[in-house]
């Protein structure tokens, strides 16, 4: 079931949506499948006027969906870079995991989106995070054929500053 704010949202009704926030409504209310609240439905299709409004009001970044989904990471995963910089402004974690434990930079890297790596990629992401298969973003870079992705990845990942040998065994 979803309440006027999240159907507006969900549909791209910039309008209604203004008028609803100026009444006051819930904007971490819930609903719809997977059960998200309006942030995320602006961010899961695209709606960035909506987005900034309901960012304007302070919705939570980091709310999930029933699929673990918050909206930096629908935003990442269908590659709108918009919304993405306005949720990344507003401090949304850029190492959120979903359910299966994809960050940003895994859906982005794995979708072959290099302009979306690229960003995530300025902005710090974790090269190394993994999901639930033990994959990173460069090996679902180079499993999908991506090769501009994972030249993007192996350069961030082999110039980060060295000093975290804890991953190594070198030092015996």
């Amino acid at each position: 079931e979803k309440t006027p704010l999240l159907s507006a949202a969900d549909a791209g009704y910039e309008q209604i949506v203004k008028l609803l926030l100026e009444r006051n409504v819930n904007i971490e209310a819930k609903g719809g499948s997977p059960c998200q609240t309006s942030l995320s439905m602006a961010a899961r299709h695209g709606h960035e006027q909506i987005a900034k409004l309901l960012l304007e009001r302070n919705a939570d970044t980091e709310a999930e969906d029933s699929a673990g989904y918050t909206p930096l990471l629908w935003a990442a995963s269908r590659g709108d870079e918009q919304i993405v910089k306005l949720l990344l402004e507003r401090d949304a974690n850029i190492e959120v995991k979903n359910r299966q434990g994809e960050t940003p930079l895994l859906c982005a890297a794995r979708r072959g989106d290099e302009q979306m790596v690229k960003l995530l990629l300025e902005r710090n992401a974790d090269t190394e995070a993994k999901d639930q298969y033990e994959q990173t973003a460069l090996s679902w870079a180079a499993r999908e054929g991506h090769g501009r992705v994972v030249k993007l990845l192996q350069m961030a990942t082999y110039s980060q500053p060295a000093g975290n040998f804890s991953k190594s065994s070198l030092l015996l």
